[in-house]
């Protein structure tokens, strides 16, 4: 990124400290307030991206910090109005391990997740009945949604949301989800 004299002196006007006048003239402050009327520290980089609308007349600047493409994933559960309290859960990463992982060491394997192939999220759903789970899983969040409760979860690894399992434990009222990792790097763990 190139900076012009422009940029450098609204960038030093705005890294000094508030009272501070020791270091410039009162012209050289006078030029740089009237070419920069409303410096904030959003102005510093790109310029802001222009609404996107089919009639260029109505655009306006766009202040978005983020472009929907990049937050879709996040309003998965964004109710904010719904009273529903999230259940109790956990998550835990699952390794499948054989007679060689555990006495010859002879795969490479360690205890870290990096060497875990699922994840298994246990969801404890108290007075709840199997015909009120409504569970959906894609390659980033979990949703299960029950009349009692809700629960909307970002998985901390994309998933293989198409080939998951899920498990009802009518006793212990546990719903139990187990998905396969998917990692950029997973073949260097088998």
């Amino acid at each position: 990124m190139a900076f012009n004299p422009n940029s450098i002196a609204v960038l030093s006007e705005l890294l000094k400290p508030p009272g501070d006048d020791s270091d410039s003239s009162d012209d050289e402050r006078q030029s740089t307030k009237k070419g920069t009327a409303a410096v904030t520290p959003g102005s510093i980089g790109l310029p802001k991206q222009i609404a996107r609308s089919g009639d260029k007349a109505n655009q306006v600047p766009c202040n978005d910090i983020w472009t929907e493409a990049e937050v879709s994933e996040a309003r998965h559960d964004e109710d904010e109005f719904d009273p529903r309290p999230a259940p109790e859960y956990e998550m835990v990463f699952k390794q499948a391990v054989s007679s060689e992982d555990m006495y010859l060491q002879m795969s490479g394997k360690n205890p870290s997740t990096a060497s875990c192939e699922d994840l298994v999220i246990k969801i404890k759903l108290r007075d709840t009945e199997y015909s009120d789970v409504n569970l959906d899983v894609t390659d980033t969040f979990l949703d299960c949604r029950t009349p009692k409760y809700k629960l909307g979860l970002h998985l901390p690894h994309p998933v293989d949301s198409k080939n998951g399992k899920a498990q009802w434990d009518k006793s212990k009222q546990l719903l139990t989800v187990t998905v396969q990792l998917v990692r950029e790097y997973d073949f260097v763990n088998q």
